[in-house]
């Protein structure tokens, strides 16, 4: 059930392990929410290009989108996103003099959600 979508700067690419921070993100979040780790699927969306602020290079983004089916209390989300930060800040490697800026935020699934 939780569906999790990580966008990322490209220029990231060889810093960031990304199997790495979703092999450990995806117990987090099973024992946060109690689920089971095989219901965590995370896919990683690469963004040729991104801007930040005023910034006319050097800056990078990492967002971390995780939805989950409703009924998880504020208290609960909140805890998430800051444990997904750090655990995300864990698996960011030094990018050639890039600044990320990273940001996750956990969201009730639609109650149209399905899945087979």
């Amino acid at each position: 059930m939780p569906q999790i979508t990580v966008d990322y700067s490209a220029e990231l690419d060889d810093s960031f392990d990304r199997r790495g921070f979703a092999l450990a993100l995806h117990p987090l979040v099973a024992e946060t929410v109690s689920t089971k780790i095989a219901a965590c699927k995370t896919r990683f969306r690469r963004a040729g290009d991104s801007v930040v602020g005023d910034a006319p290079a050097g800056d990078a983004i990492v967002h971390v989108s995780i939805a989950l089916l409703a009924g998880r209390t504020p208290e609960i989300k909140s805890r998430l996103t800051a444990d997904v930060l750090e655990l995300l800040a864990d698996h960011l490697g030094p990018a050639d003099g890039l600044t990320a800026h990273i940001s996750a935020e956990i969201r009730d699934l639609d109650p149209s959600y399905t899945k087979r």
